[in-house]
């Protein structure tokens, strides 16, 4: 199996970790928009019951973040991304053959492990110990391919469930990663380790202001993310849009988001991180604003939503990176997802409780979420941190 040099292959780099992410996120986040259903009917569980699985292994994933990002700071991170792609794998093979609420809880606790170990903060922090201070380039060209995940993931998995079966379609996505991921994220460049020792202890990580902040900002954004990702169709409906209509909205999410990608490594290349991030708060709600004029408003509230996911995600590892430097970065990340992660786990439950009670008044609660981000970024200074993010002891 050939390894990519970090020196001579950022393209290669980028198209084997992008591709990676898109499979990652297409077979775990975006799995349930389509297969909830299914599977709470076959073993006999509620719908929530299934989205109270998924916000469990989000906790798992928000509980290995930190050691995932110290790891990779040392030793860097192709050996935990290709051990993603085993959990995701063991998931999905769980998953295939539950026959009650048991073996569900038990595949999401895989799957709980494959995106700690295998998702955005992961990818990010690997760009960065090849990198360092200059892997926002990278971060976004992955960012670009992973931005189509839901516009992969949701047609492909529908295309399952119709053709062959919702256990069947795991199976598939199973074969994948160990076919598809482990392969590629074997090519990922190999770095020298950085062992423990009396002269180099474990990083403390102070948690300042702009800590609590930016772990706020993300957290409200990723909230959103994941609700909308998780009960977007069932949402869209409610509205008065079809079951196809609402899955083409959906649709356009992912091109909104590589293209908002786009423009922010080229338009944007030179303006501060933070910048990017303030206006990718501020499109989900101007886009719920407009979502009450019909199927014109809801498309562009996709591609709003959509462009405001894309540059959020690229913020989240690139506004740490600009403020703090590459130092101890991955296990900053991992802090700084904690709260993300935390979130994320009571967002499908708390999602599906909101739109049994308020319905399309839902997007009013997200747009006000939303706008308590924007407050969050506008109240962090663009000035580097210096003297006190990255102490040991």
């Amino acid at each position: 199996m050939p390894v990519l040099s970090a020196g001579s292959s950022r393209l290669g780099v980028i198209l084997a970790l992008g591709t990676t992410q898109t499979l990652a996120w297409a077979s775990s986040y975006y799995l349930l928009a389509i297969l909830a259903g299914p599977i709470a009917a076959s073993t006999g569980m509620s719908a929530n019951g299934v989205f109270a699985a998924f916000s469990f292994s989000l906790l798992i994933s928000a509980l290995v973040g930190p050691r995932v990002g110290r790891t990779i700071d040392r030793f860097g991170g192709r050996t935990v991304l290709m051990l993603s792609n085993a959990f995701f794998a063991a998931g999905l093979f769980v998953m295939a053959g539950a026959s009650d609420w048991v073996w569900v809880w038990l595949a999401w606790a895989f799957m709980g492990a494959g995106m700690g170990f295998g998702l955005y903060d992961a990818a990010f922090a690997t760009l960065a110990r090849i990198y360092g201070a200059t892997a926002r380039p990278a971060i976004t060209g992955v960012t670009l391919m992973g931005g189509l995940a839901s516009t992969v993931g949701w047609p492909l998995t529908a295309w399952g469930l119709a053709a062959v079966g919702w256990r069947e379609t795991c199976v598939i996505w199973a074969f994948a990663h160990l076919f598809i991921g482990v392969p590629l994220n074997a090519m990922l460049p190999r770095v020298r380790g950085d062992l423990p020792s009396p002269a180099n202890p474990a990083p403390r990580i102070e948690i300042d202001r702009t800590m609590i902040l930016l772990g706020f900002a993300f957290a409200a954004g990723w909230t959103i993310s994941t609700g909308m990702a998780a009960h977007l169709p069932h949402l869209l409906q409610d509205l008065g849009a079809t079951g196809t209509q609402a899955i083409a909205a959906g649709m356009l999410i992912g091109p909104a988001q590589v293209a908002a990608r786009i423009a922010e490594a080229t338009l944007f290349k030179r303006a501060h991180p933070l910048t990017s991030a303030r206006l990718s708060a501020g499109l989900h709600p101007l886009g719920a604003a407009l979502l009450f004029f019909g199927m014109p408003g809801i498309a562009i509230f996709a591609l709003l939503h959509g462009a405001g996911n894309g540059i959020l995600t690229i913020a989240r590892g690139t506004v740490p990176l600009a403020i703090y430097g590459p130092e101890n970065y991955g296990y900053r990340l991992g802090i700084l997802g904690v709260p993300s992660r935390m979130a994320q786990a009571a967002s499908p439950l708390l999602f599906g409780l909101l739109i049994e009670a308020l319905g399309a008044g839902t997007f009013v609660v997200s747009a006000v979420i939303m706008l308590a981000a924007l407050a969050a970024f506008c109240l962090v200074q663009t000035e580097p941190v210096k003297g006190h993010g990255d102490e040991r002891g």
